[in-house]
Parts: structure tokens; C-alpha cells; sequence
């Protein structure tokens, strides 16, 4: 009798009677967005991904996606991971999408074996945008006087207070063909002969969880809890992995020391930005 008692105060991992698939959450935006408020990367995943690919009895792990996109390479940089730590301890993963897994986030989402979304979920926006501010007439207004220093004739190409050069913004748009064709590979890598036609596909638009369907860049429509029960029975455990919070927000100091600062202030409009692009 002791026995039993004892079980059912266990987690459902140490008892045995069900199988247990570890989730882990990437929301948000992707790259740094301020020093104490930082966004999506592979220094903020690595430790949970690490801790969810080791449930040894695990057959799988659960991402659950909601993503904007952001920072390319560390998206890369994330799907890298996921896919060796996949490979390394010969899991399946699944990917589950809340509200948008769109441009990075939809990168990541490809390291999936299965992506699975909601029917009204935003998947897609493969491609890159570079996007910023022109303060040049704004300080002028004031009277003020920009003064860059450098060595190298380009070494300040794109400066936001100064006006912008054809042949700088033709570099740009360069680099940003070299990483969307990179992007565009793994997308045919991952979804193969899933995708219906590419006309469309990279173009950069994005598309609703059941288009996404239709289209190949998901496998189907349904929700984590929904379909990890109908995989691995109704006793499937889900413990979700999160990362241990930095010692400042343990002691409950402010994720930002400069709160109201212009720094904080335009990463906040940036990440608005990011979200707002698709109706969030």
C-alpha cells in the first residue's frame, strides 16, 4: 500500500505507467532587443533545449512556437541546435504553432519533424527586411552637427543621421539576397515535396495556419495537448522546460535599468513593430 501512495505523488516520468514528451516555449522576438531585455537566442534556448532532449525515455519533444521572427543567424543558429540535439539523441520533434511562426520563427519551426498549427495561426514570411530610422532632417532642424570619424570609406555606410547612398543600400540589399536564398534552401530541405508550387512561397508573404496546410510549409491543424494525447495515449506527461531567469529578475529588479531611455524606447517600438506586422 505504502507503494502506491508513494506513486501517486510521483511525477507521472518517475512512475512509468506514461510516456513523457518535454515541451519547450520559444516566443518572442529573435536577437537581442536591449542588454536587460533581451530577446530569443540560442544562449537563452540552449540550456532548456539541452535539459528537454535529455529525458532519456522521452520518443519526442514538443516546441511550442510563437514568433514573430527577428535576428537571422541566431535563428539559424536556434534551428541548428534543435536539429543536432535531435540527430545526437534520435528524438522526433514536434512543432506546435500558437499565434505566428513567421519569418525566423517559421525557421525554427523547421527543424520539426511535423509542424502543427492552429487554424487561424500566421505561418510563412520567408524572407529578410532590414528596417530602421532616418534622423538626418531631425537634427538638422536642431542645429545639430553629426560628426563620424573612420577608417575606410564605408565603414559608416547607413548611418542613420546622415542621408542614405545608393551604392550603400545596393550593398544591403546584396547581403539580404545571399540570406534569402539560404533561408529558401532550407525551406525546400525540410518541407521537400510537401510544398504546393514556389511562386509565392518566398516571396515573403505569409498566410493563415490552413492556407500554410495547403501550401506545405505545415503538416496539419490541431493543438499540443490534442494531438501529443492522440500519439501517446491520454497519460502523456508534458513538463515544460523553461530557462532559469537572471539573478535581476529573481530578486525582482525591472527586466530594464533604463526603463525610459531612447535605447528602450525604440526596442520597444521595434518589437510593437514586429508583432503588428501581422495583426498582433
Amino acid at each position: 500500500m505504502w507503494r502506491d501512495r508513494l506513486r501517486s505523488v510521483m511525477p507521472p516520468a518517475w512512475r512509468g505507467d506514461g510516456v513523457t514528451v518535454p515541451v519547450v516555449r520559444v516566443a518572442g522576438v529573435i536577437g537581442s532587443a536591449m542588454r536587460f531585455r533581451p530577446g530569443l537566442s540560442l544562449e537563452s534556448l540552449a540550456q532548456p533545449l539541452q535539459r528537454a532532449f535529455s529525458f532519456r525515455a522521452s520518443p519526442a519533444v514538443a516546441l511550442i512556437i510563437n514568433s514573430p521572427g527577428g535576428a537571422a543567424v541566431q535563428s539559424h543558429l536556434i534551428y541548428r541546435r534543435i536539429r543536432a540535439l535531435a540527430t545526437e539523441k534520435q528524438k522526433t520533434v514536434l512543432a506546435f504553432v500558437e499565434d505566428v511562426a513567421a519569418s525566423g520563427g517559421y525557421m525554427i519551426a523547421l527543424a520539426a519533424d511535423e509542424i502543427v498549427v492552429d487554424p487561424g495561426s500566421i505561418v510563412g514570411s520567408i524572407g529578410v527586411v532590414s528596417a530602421g530610422f532616418g534622423f538626418q532632417d531631425l537634427i538638422a532642424r536642431f542645429g545639430i552637427e553629426r560628426r563620424v570619424h573612420a577608417a575606410g570609406d564605408r565603414k559608416a555606410m547607413l548611418d542613420p543621421f546622415r542621408p542614405e547612398k545608393p551604392e550603400d543600400v545596393a550593398h544591403l540589399e546584396s547581403l539580404q539576397r545571399q540570406i534569402h536564398a539560404l533561408f529558401i534552401d532550407l525551406v525546400k530541405e525540410r518541407r521537400g515535396g510537401k510544398l504546393a508550387g514556389d511562386s509565392e512561397l518566398f516571396s515573403g508573404a505569409f498566410w493563415s495556419g490552413r492556407q500554410g496546410v495547403e501550401l506545405g510549409l505545415a503538416d496539419t491543424v490541431g493543438d499540443a495537448r490534442t494531438v501529443l494525447r492522440e500519439r501517446f495515449g491520454d497519460k502523456v506527461s508534458t513538463p515544460v522546460v523553461n530557462a532559469g531567469r537572471p539573478f535581476w529578475r529573481r530578486f525582482g529588479f525591472p527586466a530594464t535599468l533604463a526603463g525610459e531611455s531612447v535605447d528602450a524606447i525604440l526596442a520597444a517600438i521595434e518589437e510593437r513593430a514586429a508583432w503588428s506586422r501581422f495583426g498582433l
